[in-house]
């Protein structure tokens, strides 16, 4: 920029003796006299720094998930675990198995084991707190059923956007939009889980409440005693058997015809400690809410009396507060949903969670090539005619691992220092030692 020295210096500049280390005398008078081109370089230039976008999720507990659908694998890095603790691939291959394809005849006919490796992270037995490596191979792959795709695009995917943003994509199965990217979130929530089991005897149960028109009564699941063995007692995973068996059959009716259904998924968690989460832009639910909408195939979210408290005056709303015989502070109902100001408030926390239809359907359908050309398709592959009794398992672990960043965010917060004992309870101890902790397979 163009500028004459001004006669008088800036407040709280140096004099022109202050100018004497870098120039001479005779350039002084010649800058004083006449316009000059500055240059303003700053000593200490900043580096750019950009985030890797999407892959990684939580501050405390972060997980990063890797891999494609037809690749070589998947899985994910997990930063941040408490040392010393218990871990064996027996502990995450539970819920691995809930998730995988070709459990039943309403899932996908996909061959896969889900087998996962620790790569890194655990010693012995036993967790390090150095990052831990959970690999899945793929074994199963047939990125031939995706030839027709790599020039079209295959309605309601995410084919479109995914040129649009990156230009280039993975057209086998998906790529990272694919359900398979999952596994990895599956396999960390299954670690989280043991944290919070062992931590506060926190449980984090989902099931199917609605497939397409067959819905749930809601009074005919109780929360306080709901178990994994009812919701695992049948190929769609809704605890009541009744229900259940006419789910199967929607399932079955549209599977036949080359038809996708859609439903809903109910999750609760059990003693979650109170306080947990954060005002304003880090409330529970807000978080829970991002987890749960980051599954693929999800459309809605629903927490405590959702929509239909819409419906109630607040005086019918409103969680009246009560004693309860062990002198603690309870609510007498729960349609809040297990928090007040986006805290945990130590009751049940409940929420529901919609999945639309599988995209991939066997009818022919009108779309565009990526030339844009007007052409019919008929999609190929192996899905889910509904993807709900899968999507449990993968709803349980989105969450775990959300409870989990906020157990450890308050944890570093508001427990530094001794509690205000007329207002807090006591941290809660770890329920189990380390011996004891071997034994929770979640």
């Amino acid at each position: 920029m163009a500028s004459s020295l001004a006669s008088k210096p800036f407040l709280g500049a140096p004099t022109t003796d202050g100018l004497s280390g870098l120039c001479s005398s005779s350039d002084l008078r010649t800058l004083s006299s006449s316009s000059v081109q500055f240059v303003i370089r700053p000593r200490n230039p900043k580096k750019l720094q950009v985030q890797a976008a999407g892959n990684t999720t939580g501050n405390h507990f972060r997980v990063t998930t890797f891999g494609e659908s037809h690749g070589g694998g998947v899985g994910c890095v997990i930063d941040g675990c408490p040392p010393r603790m218990p871990l064996s691939v027996e502990d995450l291959q539970g819920d691995l198995d809930r998730r995988r394809p070709g459990q039943s005849r309403i899932t996908t006919p996909r061959k896969e084991t889900d087998t996962c490796r620790i790569l890194s992270g655990v010693h012995e037995g036993v967790t390090t707190g150095t990052p831990i490596l959970v690999l899945v191979p793929n074994t199963d792959q047939r990125g031939r059923d995706y030839d027709e795709m790599s020039v079209a695009y295959r309605p309601s995917h995410a084919d479109r956007t995914y040129d649009q943003k990156y230009g280039i994509r993975s057209v086998q199965g998906g790529g990272r939009s694919s359900a398979r990217e999952t596994i990895g979130r599956v396999a960390a929530g299954a670690l989280a889980k043991k944290i919070l089991k062992a931590f506060s005897g926190t449980e984090i149960l989902a099931y199917v409440s609605q497939v397409h028109k067959v819905v749930l009564p809601e009074e005919l699941v109780d929360h306080h005693t709901l178990t994994l063995d009812q919701i695992e007692s049948n190929i769609v995973r809704c605890p009541d058997p009744e229900y259940a068996e006419k789910m199967i059959a929607a399932i079955d009716a549209v599977r036949v015809k080359g038809q996708s259904i859609g439903g809903v998924v109910t999750c609760i968690v059990r003693n979650c400690p109170p306080g947990l989460g954060s005002p304003v832009f880090d409330k529970l639910e807000a978080e829970f809410a991002k987890a749960v909408m980051s599954l693929p195939a999800t459309k809605g979210f629903e927490f405590g009396s959702g929509f239909a408290g819409t419906f109630l005056t607040g005086s019918e709303h409103n969680d009246e507060f009560y004693l309860d015989d062990q002198g603690k502070i309870r609510t007498r109902t729960n349609r809040s949903g297990g928090t007040q100001g986006g805290l945990s408030n130590g009751e049940i926390i409940n929420m529901r969670i919609a999945f639309k239809p599988t995209a991939t359907i066997g009818k022919k359908q009108n779309t565009v090539t990526r030339d844009k050309k007007e052409i019919e398709l008929i999609a190929r592959g192996r899905h889910d005619p509904c993807v709900v009794p899968r999507a449990v398992p993968m709803v349980e672990a989105v969450i775990a691992l959300a409870l989990v960043d906020q157990l450890m965010a308050d944890f570093a917060q508001c427990h530094m220092f001794p509690i205000n004992p007329d207002l807090q309870d006591p941290v809660p101890q770890p329920l189990v030692d380390a011996a004891e902790a071997a034994t929770l397979h979640i």
